[in-house]
């Protein structure tokens, strides 16, 4: 029996200089050939939150532009060996990501929107020990969570953007997209809820 779930999407968060430390390239190798099984399944190769899953390393504490690709030529690769657990497509009404979350569930994963320009999935896989940071965010992330931001196409309406997971593991996420109306004096098309 299958079972789907809304998740909260928050707007309102106003943590200062949460992912403000990079994960480079070498950091990450070190981390992942000493992580646990937890650890290589939220970052393997075609998980969501994998620094590789775009074919080269890419930090994914920083945004990208997802939308701005077509899913079948960055994850070509990944597919054609199976191991690709991501999808995404827009369709004339939203965009859509799809993405297997092994090892994350239900009660670690949040969905943030940031400044409405920035769409950040994360979540705590362990507990941050006494710290002079108060926040798991704000530090080497890698090493107590995960986290994927994306950056929103210019015509998201970002206000009604809606997340669900499956089975404690498919997410999926709607971000709708403005409806656009044409100006019949100019013939130009216009946001209806631009800002």
């Amino acid at each position: 029996m299958s079972s789907c779930i809304k998740l909260e999407v928050q707007t309102e968060d106003q943590t200062p200089q949460k992912w403000c430390i990079s994960l480079p390239e070498d950091a990450f190798k070190r981390f992942l050939s000493q992580g646990s099984p937890t650890v290589h399944k939220v970052f393997g190769e075609g998980s969501l939150f994998s620094p590789l899953l775009f074919g080269k390393f890419f930090d994914p504490s920083d945004a990208f532009p997802l939308w701005d690709f077509e899913s079948d030529s960055l994850l070509s690769n990944l597919r054609s060996s199976g191991k690709s657990t991501v999808d995404w497509f827009q369709t004339e009404q939203a965009y859509v990501l799809k993405a297997e979350l092994p090892g994350v569930g239900k009660s670690n994963v949040q969905i943030d929107v940031e400044k409405g320009k920035i769409v950040e999935i994360y979540g705590q896989l362990k507990q941050q020990r006494e710290s002079k940071t108060k926040d798991w965010r704000s530090c080497n992330w890698w090493e107590y969570g995960y986290v994927r931001r994306l950056e929103l196409p210019e015509d998201a309406d970002w206000r009604r953007i809606e997340a669900y997971l499956s089975n404690d593991v498919v997410l999926e996420i709607k971000i709708p997209r403005i409806p656009l109306h044409t100006d019949s004096t100019s013939g130009d098309a216009v946001g209806k809820n631009s800002e």
